[in-house]
């Protein structure tokens, strides 16, 4: 299934074309932005989408056997979620028509995540000066110290067993006879 046919699957449940290619663009626009900026994405029941780093290694062009440098990447990668992986199995069927196959956010999750995105909005765009002075009342109250506790002195009265030796055995070598044909 393509770009298109997925917006034709769902353009009866959204009221139209029009509606559903504008839904579909807007979800995976949100997805690819918030992979980008590092942030993990999580559907309840589908899986959820991140960002990983690879480090730099070296790699082999098959054509040639020659060791060649690879730079360092970040790559996105999904993860199926459990709900996701039992329908493709087969341990769970797949709802008729009209159900949803992925379960919906339970109640009062999508309020909670709106509210926390909205925070994260206005923490950056809230200057700086107006954080200093939270610091700075927190740093006036003194941190409690836990008392250190005693170490042991430095000298154990336990004697260390001695060092056992080992000695090398030689496998006794093989034989090889050569043979006529």
């Amino acid at each position: 299934m393509n770009k298109a046919q997925l917006v034709e699957a769902i353009a009866d449940k959204l009221g139209g074309r029009q509606q559903a290619a504008d839904a579909v663009d807007a979800v995976l626009d949100a997805i690819v932005r918030a992979v980008v900026a590092g942030e993990r994405v999580s559907v309840t029941g589908f899986g959820s989408f991140e960002k990983v780093e690879r480090p730099a290694r070296y790699a082999r062009n098959p054509q040639t056997g020659e060791r060649v440098r690879v730079k360092k990447t970040s790559v996105p990668r999904f993860r199926a979620g459990q709900g996701f992986k039992d329908l493709v199995s087969g341990s769970k069927k797949l709802p008729r028509g009209g159900e949803v196959a992925v379960k919906k956010a339970p109640k009062g999750s999508l309020q909670a995540a709106a509210k926390k995105a909205a925070a994260k909005k206005a923490a950056k765009k809230a200057p700086a000066a107006k954080k200093a002075p939270a610091k700075a009342a927190a740093k006036k109250a003194p941190a409690k110290k836990a008392p250190a506790a005693k170490k042991a002195p430095a000298k154990a009265t336990a004697k260390k067993a001695p060092a056992r030796k080992t000695t090398a055995r030689k496998a006794p070598a093989k034989k090889t006879t050569a043979r006529k044909r």
